[in-house]
């Protein structure tokens, strides 16, 4: 048994039980490496356990290098080349995981997520991989041979130093910046970090219109700085989310306006100027209540006060009504920030990185894996997919 504040040796220590951390850990145990990896947390992979409604969207079958947002966009080729979603959905089949494709190639478990935790942790101990949890890094510093580490008052040494610690989304599941804190301390850049994958805000004047829409959602195409998504949208009682808007909110930045159009692949105005002629009589209202959701169809008539019989309509109030339905340009206020977005846009500067092995190219022995890094999916799978990848990568170098 090892005496309290005696040196304990390991060839890779990792911090960040999620699922870029556990990936590493168990490939590299595999790999005949002793491993430690520690996490501040009560429980491992929480970010497992809640994504996909508990389901775990854990891959993406139409993963490609233009599903991730960088300053540098071809970082992400290599890993995810060597480590592609049919060698995740190996892994799930060998340990007998039923999962089924949802939209747009989202894999998710038929069970739950806590099965894509429990395959992990199965990994580890096969790899002989030690976990400790409720563990604080109190201190980290280079030495000849790698790192020594202060971990709940006890010393660890390792050769290699994994970083995979996550970014700040969802602090009340762990995320922290500590991992950014670390890459400080040994002198690497970081890409300034935002919330991504997260809901906007609108301000009071814009919310008195549109709160009360509450609850509808519709499929809708959102554009923001050349991006484009046609997915749900859902309005909020502060503002706005739905899968199409937080994958726009990936590309927003403060005091941009976002492009929304309600109604995809039809020509409003062209049907609202043929209803005028073959139906003059009928109520604006309700002839977009068959077009929209009755509640926002009534919300934006009230709101650009366009009221009455088509009839009564010119067609420069047709083309405003139309315009806005099909290129409605809001400004959020902002957005709900770390509390809900799902991951971190920012990090790690890539160019501070090996794209092969993850290494740091400052700091021998030392790697950055998974949200840490200045690489951010699209929602659907793809943050996982990368954490995968990315993990698998820096394990055949640690």
């Amino acid at each position: 048994m090892l005496q309290q504040n005696s040196v304990q040796n390991y060839d890779v220590i990792i911090i960040g039980a999620g699922a870029a951390g556990l990936m590493c850990a168990s490939v590299a145990g595999k790999r005949g490496k002793s491993v430690f990896v520690v996490d501040h947390s009560q429980k491992l992979g929480e970010k497992i356990r809640i994504s996909g409604g508990g389901r775990c969207n854990f891959t993406n079958i139409n993963t490609r290098p233009g599903n991730f947002l960088s300053q540098n966009p071809h970082f992400c080729i290599s890993a995810l080349k060597r480590f592609p979603p049919n060698d995740f959905i190996k892994l799930v089949e060998e340990h007998n995981i039923a999962y089924h494709e949802k939209t747009l190639g989202q894999l998710f478990c038929d069970g739950s997520s806590q099965q894509i935790i429990n395959m992990l942790l199965k990994e580890c101990e096969i790899g002989k991989v030690r976990i400790q949890l409720q563990s604080d890094v109190t201190n980290i510093s280079q030495t000849d041979y790698g790192f020594k580490l202060s971990i709940n008052d006890n010393e660890f040494s390792c050769t290699s130093l994994v970083i995979a610690t996550g970014g700040l989304s969802i602090p009340k599941m762990g995320g922290s910046g500590f991992g950014y804190d670390i890459a400080k301390k040994f002198g690497l850049r970081i890409i300034e970090t935002c919330a991504a994958l997260v809901p906007f805000t609108l301000d009071e004047q814009m919310l008195q219109h549109f709160s009360t829409l509450s609850g509808i959602s519709l499929n809708v195409i959102a554009k923001c700085n050349k991006a484009v998504f046609q997915e749900g949208m859902l309005f909020t009682h502060r503002g706005l989310s739905g899968p199409a808007i937080l994958q726009i909110s990936s590309y927003w930045h403060d005091e941009d306006t976002i492009n929304i159009n309600f109604v995809p692949d039809r020509d409003i105005f062209l049907e609202l100027k043929n209803k005028k002629i073959f139906v003059p009589k009928q109520e604006v209202t309700t002839i977009l209540a068959d077009i929209l959701p009755k509640r926002l169809a009534l919300t934006i008539c009230e709101y650009l006060q366009i009221t009455g019989q088509l009839a009564n309509l010119s067609d420069s109030k047709i083309k405003h009504l139309a315009d806005f339905i099909q290129n409605w340009q809001v400004k959020p206020n902002g957005t709900e920030g770390y509390r809900t977005a799902e991951v971190t846009r920012g990090g790690i500067d890539t160019d501070e990185l090996s794209s092969s092995s993850f290494e740091s190219k400052k700091v021998k022995g030392l790697y950055f894996i998974g949200e840490v890094i200045d690489v951010t999916g699209h929602l659907g799978g793809y943050n996982f997919q990368w954490a995968w990848s990315s993990g698998y990568a820096a394990s055949q170098f640690v």
